[in-house]
């Protein structure tokens, strides 16, 4: 695993949280990454030399596994986190890359760039979210499981290569769905409760049968493959206890590391090369 990981993760949590001010100066390219996801938008900024610099995220659901399915409300969105991050830096930002979780179509694919064009960013690139997570985490061998807003990915490596994916519903659009239903509330609700540290310990029992179904797909795909560890990443792998329940079910040693949500953006944006 990249030995710098701890030192980059706290960093990107800083810049996430507004505790490190931009550099005045920029010198070199910048990588932008965009990450349109199910439950969260992550926009994040690197220096040339792969350090965040600045950043900023927010709940929407304009993505539903993996499709667009509200484009102007994505644009609308990233227009308003671009402007937020812009205001921060001082200067436009001017492209970006993306990415897309595997098995989606590529004409949904071409849908995700189309939303950088239109917020006025050249899409630079489109990338898998679970190289864009090795990206990150590069790992030689084992499993990245992406357990997102509406989607399970796993994808398998071998040698540093990408050697399977898949990608299945569930995820933590169905936690909330569980917890509405439990609590006869509504999905804002759950989605406040679901994201407070403070009720993980009494939703677990609510929301372990759909961690058991995130287990159950983790298990079936990587069944035949000799893997030994298991990434968790995604803002649904926040959730306490989810590794526990994955290792629980498959026999292999899952880890979650340190701010799961930012791994991919921090990915995606690394494969940014600005022309």
């Amino acid at each position: 695993m990249n030995p710098n990981l701890t030192a980059l993760l706290a960093k990107t949590d800083q810049i996430m949280a507004g505790k490190f001010a931009a550099p005045d100066d920029h010198p070199g390219p910048l990588h932008v990454g965009v990450d349109l996801g199910t439950a969260y938008t992550v926009l994040l900024v690197l220096d040339r030399d792969y350090q965040p610099i600045a950043g900023t995220y927010q709940f929407a659901q304009v993505v539903r596994d993996g499709l667009v399915v509200d484009f102007m409300g994505a644009i609308a969105l990233l227009k308003q986190l671009k402007a937020k991050v812009e205001d921060r830096l001082g200067f436009p930002l001017t492209s970006a890359a993306s990415g897309y979780p595997p098995g989606v179509p590529l004409v949904e694919v071409r849908a995700t760039a189309h939303v950088l064009e239109a917020a006025g960013l050249e899409c630079t690139g489109l990338v898998g979210e679970p190289t864009a997570a090795n990206n990150v985490l590069q790992i030689q061998d084992g499993a990245i499981v992406d357990v997102g807003g509406g989607t399970t990915g796993v994808a398998i490596f071998k040698d540093g290569q990408k050697i399977y994916t898949a990608d299945e519903a569930t995820g933590g659009t169905q936690f909330s769905l569980v917890i509405a239903g439990a609590r006869d509330i509504s999905f804002e609700d759950a989605e406040k409760l679901k994201t407070d540290p403070r009720n993980h310990n009494e939703l677990f029992p609510i929301v372990r049968p759909t961690m058991e179904k995130v287990a159950s797909i983790v298990r079936r795909h990587i069944n035949g493959h000799n893997i030994d560890t298991i990434y968790l990443v995604g803002g649904t792998a926040s959730f306490p206890r989810i590794a526990e329940v994955v290792q629980d079910y498959t026999g292999i040693r899952a880890i979650v590391p340190a701010s799961p949500l930012f791994i991919t953006p921090l990915g995606i944006a690394m494969h940014n090369q600005p022309v």
